[in-house]
């Protein structure tokens, strides 16, 4: 069953989301009367990141002028969090900062914080929670940070999050009687469940079109393989002989379960918690559905208890990301020992090798080995995120910070990884005639040897086995050995049975070998062409739900944006 037909019987993906119809409802009128923060001119002035990729950079910790001092706390040099002006004191350890602070995590969600921003102050402002003109303003700087990037600024260790850290920005540039607003109807508990669930909606389908496209290379290599001998084995020995088609078909339909698992746990994942604040919702008139629906969310995640706190999605993905990086780990394990020396099965494209820094003749199959690495750190994460969530009561649990880091690493190496091994293997070079000639070696047809003697001959299984073993055993499959054979073990006379040489010959071919099993799922040609042709049908289906589930996303946030910009010309 294709993965888009699992969906369709989920029936999520399909949902209509309601429909707001008064989107141009005035907020009341007010006039910004405060002054702006002193900081202002600097923030404003300060270079934006215009990179492509703004969430995968880190951040460099410049090293102090001075050693830190030996005291116990100590003034923040730089202007406190705007959160700690109420409540809490001004001082506190300066290794504090760095150990509450989330920033390095919150470069994957940087950009998708300033989108919820903007989808939560276009609801407030339609429902006349914040006023037109502070409304605007706010945009507008929204709007600048969502073109041009985020400020280095945001991710300071000052601040506990980059959601304080942009806060802190839009204050710095407008004031706080206008930027002290965007908060109003929303808890930080809330926005950064649906940056991460918006940031991983964008990511499980990149993780979906990168499976897709190594599924469409395996099949192509199935194509052109469909007669390449090779050995198959069981226990690393060698055990019947198979395809390359075969081969690579199997790899093809455990991805094709990979596949399935992201779009499952994308419909789970692709719920919108804003609206939840810090888990008892809000009493401001706010529209969740709204929200939704800008946001390009199918549906509102509902109990805003579960909101907040849960984390399930999180791990679901990180098991998914672990059970794909399993699946290519094998593959990995397979095309070192396939590339080494004594094998010769196989010689890596350069481009995914390395040498040796001292013998010259090396050439060391690297990207393979540290993906088998990346796939211990994402089964390291999937542990430490059940540790980290099994014990911590309802609701939200400053813990669960560290549950981002587990994740963005285990996100990030599947997606890589899975883009590196279609590479790899698309640009390899099998030895075909090795592995053809190692196809029927270690006695590997004897089993349909056995095959021979129960169809045409009428013996027990069993019996047949036992004789092909002894007749291993005794160092020889001819028709002799087997005569002996048979003797010892069943006491009967294969010869007169009618065994002869041409046909113990027959038998012992490893393509007739191949060609005898034919069933559903099996090494044969004809057999392996059929599955191609169901699997490319199920591949078509799976990349048009996708394209259509991306096209959906990205639409409602085009849409979203325009009508950010609209508000700021009104």
């Amino acid at each position: 069953m294709s993965a888009k037909t699992n969906k369709k019987d989920d029936g999520k993906s399909n949902k209509t989301v309601k429909k707001t119809a008064d989107k141009s409802a005035k907020p009341a009128n007010k006039k910004a009367s405060a002054a702006k923060n002193e900081a202002a001119g600097q923030a404003a002035g300060k270079t934006v990141n215009k990179t492509a990729d703004k969430t995968s950079k880190k951040t460099v910790n410049k090293p102090a002028n001075k050693p830190a001092k030996k005291t116990t706390t100590e003034k923040s040099p730089v202007k406190k969090d705007i959160l700690r002006g109420g409540r809490l004191g001004d001082e506190r350890p300066k290794e504090v900062w760095g150990y509450l602070s989330s920033a390095e995590a919150d470069r994957y969600i940087g950009d998708s914080d300033v989108l919820v921003d903007i989808g939560h102050l276009l609801m407030t402002s339609r429902q006349k929670i914040v006023d037109r003109g502070s409304a605007k303003k706010i945009m507008e700087v929204l709007l600048d940070l969502h073109k041009n990037g985020l400020s280095e600024s945001v991710f300071d260790a000052k601040y506990e999050d980059v959601h304080a850290g942009i806060e802190s920005y839009i204050i710095d540039r407008i004031g706080s009687e206008n930027g002290g607003r965007l908060h109003i109807g929303r808890s930080r508990n809330d926005e950064v469940a649906t940056c991460v669930r918006l940031r991983l909606r964008g990511d499980i389908l990149d993780i979906l079109s990168e499976i897709a496209g190594f599924r469409k290379v395996l099949m192509e290599l199935a194509s052109d393989n469909l007669n390449s001998l090779m050995p198959g084995f069981t226990h690393m020995q060698y055990a019947q002989p198979t395809t390359l088609a075969h081969y690579f078909m199997n790899y093809e339909q455990a991805l094709g379960r990979d596949f399935e698992r992201f779009g499952d746990a994308l419909l789970r994942v692709d719920r919108c918690p804003l609206g939840a604040a810090a888990f008892a919702s809000t009493g401001y008139p706010i529209d969740r559905e709204y929200t939704a629906e800008l946001l390009g969310f199918p549906e509102v995640l509902e109990n805003s208890m579960d909101c907040v706190s849960g984390r399930d999605f999180c791990i679901e993905t990180i098991a998914a990301c672990t059970i794909l990086m399993t699946t290519l780990s094998r593959l990995c394990e397979e095309m070192v020992v396939w590339s080494s020396t004594f094998a010769g099965f196989v010689n890596l494209h350069d481009a995914y090798c390395s040498t040796s820094s001292i013998m010259p003749q090396k050439k060391n199959p690297d990207c393979a080995e540290i993906m088998r690495g990346k796939t211990a750190s994402a089964a390291g994460a999937l542990a430490a995120s059940v540790a980290l969530v099994k014990g911590l009561p309802m609701s939200y649990n400053r813990d669960m910070q560290d549950l981002w880091n587990h994740l963005w690493r285990a996100v990030s190496d599947a997606k890589s990884s899975i883009k590196i091994m279609s590479g790899m293997i698309q640009t390899a070079e099998f030895n075909r005639a090795k592995l053809a000639e190692e196809s029927g070696k270690g006695f590997s047809t004897a089993t349909e040897l056995a095959d021979v003697m129960v169809r045409n001959y009428g013996l027990p299984f069993r019996t047949a086995h036992g004789i092909v073993g002894r007749a291993v055993r005794l160092g020889k499959l001819d028709i002799n050995t087997l005569e002996e054979a048979a003797s010892e073990m069943a006491g009967i006379s294969l010869k007169k049975k009618g065994l002869d040489a041409a046909t113990v010959k027959k038998a012992l071919d490893a393509e007739f070998s191949v060609r005898e099993r034919n069933a559903t799922g099996g090494p044969a040609p004809e057999s392996v062409q059929k599955c191609i042709e169901r699997r490319r049908a199920d591949l078509k289906e799976d990349l048009e739900w996708t394209d259509a589930y991306r096209a959906r996303a990205e639409s409602a946030i085009e849409k979203m944006i325009k009508e950010a910009e609209e508000m700021i010309k009104k």
